[in-house]
């Protein structure tokens, strides 16, 4: 039978790799398909790609599917999450001018402490913090609004630019600060422009940050390549989360087709090692960036609706049905249905309450048991979709 070539578009990021690796390493040809990897410039290049249907398939940041099928932006049309690629995996980072301020202000440079970094990033900057995140429809744009809101209307702006354009515009102070997708954050740090002062899993210690996306009418007309590379994806993320194949992940990964880069930057984020500043060792940050522990490719639903109320509050938006449209994004039925019989890691419920977990947690499978978390936010709230408002 004839292989069906899928047209996968993908942003150079390490949360890249559950695609790169499934077509490199033959995941997705022993499903019978064929990936071929379109590297984008830009996260809104890769949305108008999809909506046009160019692409069949997309990398894409979490809130994205929710925001096109809810008609913001530039370019809607109806795109759903099969899976989650990836958890975490965003730092957020300062020039090297400001962390040098927030230290002589007296910041302890420590990288877990979300309280303390975010009053000395806004206290020690001149005006509101200008604040680069590649997209506006992002889990980097949410998380950042979750988190300093609280210091203040106007405390921060939010100025979009493309992930490996981020350390440019740090050199050339079109940003103070930005929050970013590894290794980008980490170029920033190799170029000596900018330090790392948290990564994006002190604020939520679980974020939902890239997912495969497609069109919602592309996955009713080809249902069977829908589950192939489903499958494809899930057994090369089973495949990234084990330590001994790092090595051979960071390699693939740096070729130029690829991101491009040093293998020895991006093994830091695989590692979930990274070096805040040219002067300072490597600091462990556990569960730096998920690919399969703890269900992390599950496509919660309970996410979903996180994503849109803080959009909603954020936004203005008016509407009864825009939670719905949200869940309703993020497909757990075809999860389910197409990946059932590869694991018995099956959630129960489509929905958990979001932050209740501090530390990795033995819960109900379908079948036996699964471990789950930590999933905490920073200021210990739960969002529980069944308490009344």
């Amino acid at each position: 039978m004839k292989k069906k070539t899928l047209q996968c578009g993908f942003v150079p990021l390490v949360d890249s790799a559950p695609l790169i690796i499934a077509s490199e390493l033959d995941f997705a040809k022993e499903e019978g398909i064929t990936l071929n990897l379109l590297r984008q410039p830009s996260w809104s290049a890769m949305r108008d790609l999809l909506a046009l249907g160019h692409l069949d398939v997309a990398h894409m940041l979490s809130p994205m599917p929710i925001a096109m099928s809810l008609g913001l932006g530039s370019m809607s049309a109806q795109v759903d999450a099969l899976m989650v690629l990836s958890g975490n995996g965003n730092v957020i980072g300062a020039s090297t001018a400001l962390a040098a301020k927030m230290r002589a202000n007296g910041w302890s440079g420590a990288f877990d402490t979300p309280v303390e970094t975010g009053q000395a990033l806004i206290e020690s900057a001149e005006g509101p913090v200008r604040i680069g995140v590649p997209f506006p429809f992002s889990m980097h744009t949410e998380l950042l609004h979750y988190w300093l809101s609280g210091f203040g209307e106007g405390a921060f702006k939010i100025v979009t630019i493309p992930p490996p354009m981020m350390a440019e515009a740090i050199a050339n102070d079109e940003i103070d600060a930005f929050c970013v997708g590894e290794p980008w954050g980490s170029i920033a740090v190799e170029d000596q422009v900018g330090e790392l002062i948290l990564p994006g899993s002190a604020i939520w210690a679980f974020a939902p940050e890239k997912v495969l996306g497609a069109r919602r009418e592309w996955i009713e007309e080809n249902p069977t390549e829908t589950a192939a590379v489903m499958r494809a994806v899930y057994r090369a993320s089973a495949w990234l989360s084990s330590e001994s194949n790092r090595s051979l992940a960071s390699e693939v990964l740096a070729r130029s087709e690829h991101l491009g880069l040093p293998d020895h930057i991006i093994d830091r984020a695989l590692a979930g090692r990274l070096i805040q500043s040219p002067r300072s060792m490597a600091v462990d940050v556990p569960h730096f960036l998920r690919f399969h522990e703890g269900a992390a490719h599950f496509p919660w639903r309970s996410q979903a609706a996180w994503i849109a109320t803080q959009m909603k509050n954020r936004l203005g938006l008016v509407g009864d049905d825009t939670i719905e449209i949200a869940r309703g994004c993020f497909r757990s039925d075809l999860y389910r249905q197409n990946l059932s019989h590869v694991t018995d890691q099956m959630p129960p419920s489509s929905d958990k309450i979001e932050g209740s977990l501090e530390t990795s947690t033995p819960v109900p499978a379908m079948v036996g048991q699964m471990s789950l978390g930590p999933d905490a936010f920073f200021d210990g709230s739960v969002f529980d979709l069944t308490s009344p408002e």
